[in-house]
């Protein structure tokens, strides 16, 4: 007889389903390598079984984007985090800011030897290096591999941030966001504002008598001529959108105009703001700030850096600039003279209290994947950890919130973007002014807005020997988004961000003569009506083609 027992079939059926489920439940660390290869290369989560390393063009940030000292841009937080929950380690093969990394960009892209992720910063050359074959494509690694609340980010956008980068049918780069900033704020200085006994200003006009004000009766005691007016950018106006320092866009809105955009006319048509009647009104504005030295006399000389040198030495007491100009430059003035008080203002545009601004750009940064490149997915994975589960989840730990109370540069992150919903900024400030009211608990905040949320408390309980951070982060987040958030404005649509085929042999010359011809007559080198000899030149020299082109790319 047998030694062996036979098992009935009813228990071998049990043993059977239990083994089955107890596999389905395996996690990925215990599957066989390819399954977990398998695995991380199609989830948006999945970690890979062994440690995978990445060439990058890094795009970087002024002084080591503040970075904590003996930090690196391939040993942070942000790159150890994406170790830990992802193993993947970013190489950088060039580190480089601003011009000299869309250099380093251009050499990679001529010499055909591109590391293995970059950002590229402009549609042009997101055209080449696909006219080129130069790049993977990414519609699988987007479908598969960005979580559902990254498309849900980009969906807040509209179709066409995806559509942008969609080449034949084919995803061929991932789009940073540039979230609504809202209109330009004029930042002026209170304490000399209550020194004079100046209201504060509603329109262009109560702005242009406060800087008057300002310069000749000097509150600042810097002596007689010293004090400068208006700091202002050569570009005199924005491109991209309302996320730049220095720039008289709510001039040009005063008055009706919106340069540099493609905006509807008033017959209907699809034309270019630069050369409609009202930009013309809104020089004429400019060239008599000029001329009674509202604006700084030696604005076509200065850098960005020359002007935050004036703000910072209190030779300066007027700019506009976004929400954000509390950071930089204010809070380096702030550091440099604790005495100054910055207060932000909202200038009414239109003849009924609200204030007009153009729609920006919703992306100007892709990230694009070499040819050939293993693992093309990562891209989508590195934003799904550090805009996803970093920011919403709570995967993080205090090494994050140390770098957003610190001010920590997201040039620091691996890939130097933002990926955010278009509203985030009001979702931000009503989440913080929830919490700091006691309508919510601080504990119902996500990581950025947490971090904000402690800067903003300590700024509130002591707001007399605040740190210049504290300060920074509550008149940023609170003081001049409250302006942005209970304003009446109107947002005046940009139609067209691409670039037509004329456009990529004309259009750098247009944009040169439209620079000489405003700066020449806004300080006075030319009479205003050379702007209708502007506009016939522009016209005959490929603007006509081109809004043709525009307007049948629009419709």
């Amino acid at each position: 007889m047998s030694m062996e027992k036979k098992i009935p079939k009813s228990v071998l059926a049990v043993m059977f389903v239990s083994v089955l489920s107890v596999c389905q439940t395996v996690p990925a660390n215990e599957l066989a390598k390819k399954e977990q290869w398998e695995y991380a290369s199609t989830t948006p989560d999945g970690k890979y079984p062994e440690l995978v390393t990445y060439t990058l063009g890094k795009m970087t940030g002024a002084n080591n984007s503040n970075l904590p000292k003996g930090e690196t841009y391939e040993n942070n937080a942000y790159t150890r985090y994406l170790r830990e929950y992802f193993n993947i380690q970013n190489k950088d093969v060039f580190e480089e800011k601003d011009d000299q990394y869309n250099v380093s960009v251009s050499v990679a892209m001529s010499s055909d030897n591109l590391p293995d992720l970059m950002l590229v910063g402009s549609i042009e050359d997101l055209r080449q290096l696909v006219a080129l074959d130069l790049i993977e494509d990414l519609t699988k690694s987007y479908e598969n591999c960005l979580t559902d609340r990254i498309k849900d980010i980009y969906a807040s956008y509209g179709e066409g941030i995806i559509d942008g980068v969609t080449f034949d049918g084919k995803i061929m780069a991932i789009p940073e966001t540039n979230i609504d900033d809202g209109p330009n704020l004029l930042w002026l200085r209170r304490d000399w504002m209550d020194k004079l006994g100046l209201e504060s200003p509603k329109t262009i006009e109560d702005a242009e008598t406060i800087v008057q004000a300002f310069i000749e009766k000097d509150p600042g005691e810097n002596g007689e001529g010293k004090t400068v007016g208006f700091v202002c950018d050569p570009e005199l106006s924005g491109e991209c959108g309302y996320s730049s320092e220095y720039l008289m866009d709510i001039v040009f809105a005063a008055n009706g105009a919106y340069p540099k955009q493609w905006i509807e006319d008033e017959n209907g048509e699809v034309s270019y703001g630069s050369v409609l009647p009202q930009a013309k009104d809104a020089l004429a504005k400019l060239k008599s700030m000029y001329e009674r030295n509202i604006l700084d006399q030696n604005f076509l000389l200065r850098t960005s850096v020359n002007n935050i040198e004036l703000i910072t030495k209190g030779l300066c007491g007027s700019f506009f600039g976004p929400w954000w100009a509390a950071n930089n430059p204010l809070m380096e003035a702030i550091a440099a003279n604790p005495d100054a008080v910055w207060e932000p203002f909202l200038i009414q545009t239109d003849d009924d209290g609200s204030t007009s601004y153009y729609s920006q750009n919703p992306t100007y940064k892709y990230v694009v994947v070499r040819k050939g490149y293993e693992h093309p997915e990562i891209a989508c994975k590195i934003i799904n950890g550090l805009f996803d589960y970093v920011r919403y989840d709570g995967t993080y730990n205090s090494e994050f919130e140390e770098y957003y109370q610190n001010n920590v540069d997201p040039t620091a992150r691996p890939l130097a973007i933002n990926v955010d919903y278009s509203y985030a900024l009001t979702k931000c400030y009503h989440e913080l002014t929830d919490v700091l009211s006691g309508k919510k608990e601080p504990e119902d905040l996500d990581l950025l807005e947490y971090s904000y949320y402690r800067s903003c408390k300590a700024y509130l309980d002591n707001t007399d020997s605040a740190t210049p951070e504290e300060w920074a982060a509550y008149t940023s987040r609170i003081t001049a988004c409250s302006l942005l958030a209970d304003a009446k404005t109107n947002k005046v649509e940009s139609l067209y961000f691409d670039e037509t085929e004329t456009m990529g042999t004309q259009w750098w010359k247009l944009r040169k003569m439209e620079k000489e011809y405003y700066l020449q007559i806004v300080t006075g080198e030319r009479d205003i009506d050379a702007f209708d000899e502007f506009v016939t030149k522009w016209y005959e020299n490929g603007g006509e083609t081109i809004t043709q082109e525009v307007r049948e790319a629009v419709h």
